[in-house]
């Protein structure tokens, strides 16, 4: 985590000299909580993959992802969904993993995407197809950490600000 000061004044604002993605500083902070999933009431891990659960579908009512390419920012398509991560105390989607063209699976949590129905694609606005392979990665391939959601939520959030350096600029 590097940060510099923009002033020689106490108090002024800091500004990343690193990647401010990967260091977790300004946009892309996150807390370091508990390195262990989050439980259920009943002790088991509450944010799991749909395709590991019994009782979880998509309604027939809804569009399925499952196979639709994730477009990034930049307008290049990283993957495919392969899977949908639900919370079990409060069924709703928390994650799309993405299985990238390398190989590897990422997660994109939900709040990040853009359903198109029309040409059945997920968008995700805040990285550019470059950020995908930093996205942070869960331990364990079924269960993610508190600190785990955290560190990626952060990198997500991170990139709305520091994707591209025109984003760091004033809007008007």
């Amino acid at each position: 985590m590097t940060l510099r000061s923009t002033t020689n004044h106490p108090g002024e604002a800091f500004e990343p000299t690193g990647d401010p993605m990967k260091d977790g500083v300004g946009a892309a902070a996150y807390v370091e909580r508990d390195d262990r999933p989050d439980l259920t009431l009943a002790g088991e891990p509450k944010i799991q993959p749909m395709s590991i659960l019994e009782g979880f579908h998509v309604d027939h009512n809804d569009p399925d992802p499952h196979g639709w390419p994730v477009i990034a920012g930049d307008g290049e398509a990283v993957g495919t969904c392969s899977d949908i991560w639900v919370d079990r105390s409060e069924p709703q989607i928390r994650y799309i993993a993405v299985r990238l063209q390398s190989g590897a699976t990422k997660l994109i949590p939900w709040g990040f995407i853009r359903v198109k129905k029309g040409p059945r694609e997920l968008h995700v606005n805040a990285i550019f197809s470059k950020h995908f392979p930093d996205v942070p990665e869960t331990r364990v391939s079924d269960r993610i950490t508190l600190l785990e959601e955290d560190r990626i939520a952060g990198y997500f959030a991170g990139g709305t600000r520091y994707a591209e350096p025109s984003r760091n600029e004033p809007l008007f």
